[in-house]
């Protein structure tokens, strides 16, 4: 794994790539709120065997980015972050972006308004989201339970001790940033014609499945398609099932860009 910075909207972005000298393919990794694009080291070292180049960026605010923490202005402005970050790879291999959490929002935003060769999308923010609520009282001043993420207890334990991860409450600023560009995605382009792959675990109480349903239902196009992991939590990457996520999106990108 390489560590490099790329300008950003609102300042330095780290980005880290896991270099393949064969790579057939471009995946991008876009991370959810709080967290940063290390936590998904699995994801790309898998990828890289699928023949992969892969690359995840650090979110403005987030990880070891540059910007003050946890707080997102604008999500259009990280939609221009995904987009310079694959631009510093120079590649015209196909492109796929695979967002998670609120970066499955941001991903979707990207996909509306640029081509791609294929989305996935894991947990997605979209639709609904009952984190909103928040904005209607005082935020709580209170960690996110890491039990929420995975039926894996060791999930849980690494990232309470991340020291990259935000531990602290949501800021209000994004809160508000977030419900504007929940409104841009609900409202924007469906994806038509855009090979598209959902996952979702059902019991996941972060962004509960029913509520990004309203979201997907809006977006999905000809060529959309979900899997929905029985018992599994926020972080279907993350899972005790992770083999199985992984295998699912694999196959999905190698048969939609006509790969062996």
């Amino acid at each position: 794994m390489i560590e490099s910075n790329v300008p950003g909207h609102a300042g330095e972005l780290a980005v880290r790539t896991w270099p393949n000298l064969d790579a057939s393919w471009l995946a991008v990794l876009v991370h959810g709120y709080g967290e940063h694009g290390g936590r998904y080291r699995h994801v790309a070292e898998a990828l890289v065997e699928a023949g992969a180049l892969v690359l995840a960026a650090d979110h403005v605010g987030h990880g070891r980015s540059e910007g003050e923490r946890a707080v997102i202005a604008d999500f259009d402005g990280v939609v221009a972050d995904v987009a310079a970050t694959i631009s510093s790879a120079a590649s015209d291999l196909p492109t796929v972006l695979i967002g998670h959490g609120e970066g499955g929002l941001v991903a979707a935003r990207y996909a509306q308004r640029n081509p791609l060769s294929a989305l996935v999308l894991s947990a997605p923010v979209l639709g609904t989201w009952q984190g909103l609520d928040m904005l209607m009282t005082e935020i709580p001043d209170v960690p996110l339970d890491p039990g929420l993420l995975s039926r894996d207890p060791e999930v849980g334990k690494h990232y309470a001790a991340d020291p990259l991860v935000w531990h602290g409450p949501y800021k209000r600023e994004t809160l508000e940033a977030l419900e504007r560009a929940l409104d841009e995605v609900n409202y924007g382009p469906s994806l038509e014609h855009l090979p598209t792959l959902w996952l979702h675990g059902d019991a996941d109480e972060l962004v509960p499945l029913a509520d990004t349903r309203t979201g997907t239902d809006r977006l999905r196009g000809l060529l959309f398609e979900e899997r929905v992991y029985r018992g599994a939590r926020h972080e279907v990457f993350n899972e005790t099932n992770s083999a199985e996520v992984l295998a699912d999106v694999i196959s999905f990108v190698r048969r939609v860009l006509g790969l062996p």
